[in-house]
């Protein structure tokens, strides 16, 4: 099974999220990670879809969302062509004794200790996935109370813009 990681450009109006997830739905595919937010403009919104499959079941699905009026234009985000990241926030159990250690794994991993409690802390890491499945490895001798990651987003490197010319 290959991973593709699609950057839909669409349109900021209500219903598109649930258009575009009831595409999958309705014919059986399985969104792996799903972030939207707001473009540079207002009127168009980014979806970052990671999903699963066969090259015949990617191609379906490229060719099925390219239908949809909402959305204006797809680029697959390539390993070395686009810059992909994710956020994690976790939070750790830990005692007095622990603290240091668990403040080591994050400074290799240049995190960032947003929240401190007597028995607890939260750390905040942005990387590319084998970066934070790394950092969760390291952290597997701790109680994990919990965590929560993003999901994948990313743009193309260099001058590859979508839509561009739209857009101003």
């Amino acid at each position: 099974m290959k991973k593709m990681v699609l950057s839909i450009l669409v349109e900021n109006t209500a219903g598109v999220l649930s258009r575009i997830s009831g595409l999958f739905a309705r014919r059986g595919y399985n969104i792996d990670s799903l972030t939207v937010s707001e473009t540079e403009s207002n009127e168009y919104s980014r979806m970052t879809i990671v999903c699963s499959g066969e090259d015949e079941v990617l191609e379906q699905i490229r060719k099925q969302l390219l239908k949809l009026v909402d959305v204006k234009d797809i680029i697959e985000l390539k390993d070395g062509a686009s810059v992909c990241r994710e956020l994690i926030l976790c939070k750790v159990a830990v005692d007095a004794a622990q603290r240091q250690q668990v403040i080591a794994v994050a400074d290799i991993f240049r995190a960032k200790i947003v929240d401190v409690a007597e028995d607890s802390m939260m750390i905040e890491l942005t990387g590319n996935q084998q970066k934070l499945d790394a950092f969760v490895g390291l952290l597997n001798g701790f109680e994990i109370k919990e965590l929560v990651r993003t999901g994948i987003t990313g743009l193309t490197r260099g001058h590859a813009d979508m839509l561009a010319g739209e857009l101003e």
